[in-house]
């Protein structure tokens, strides 16, 4: 399997055009950023959990 051209990366925008239409892309990439951004939140925020050694009991 290659890399992916501009072509590929041409007919793969042609395909989500096709499949969600032209409205319904800017609500699918506001999804996504949001999604992007609250699992960078929750990576960067330390639980309780997390903050004790691996393997400590306490």
């Amino acid at each position: 399997m290659g890399k992916i051209g501009p072509l590929e990366i041409i007919l793969i925008l042609a395909v989500v055009l096709l499949m969600f239409g032209g409205r319904k892309i800017p609500e699918l990439m506001k999804g996504i950023g949001q999604g992007l951004k609250e699992f960078k939140k929750a990576k960067d925020t330390e639980s309780p959990d997390t903050k004790k050694g691996v393997g400590e009991d306490n």
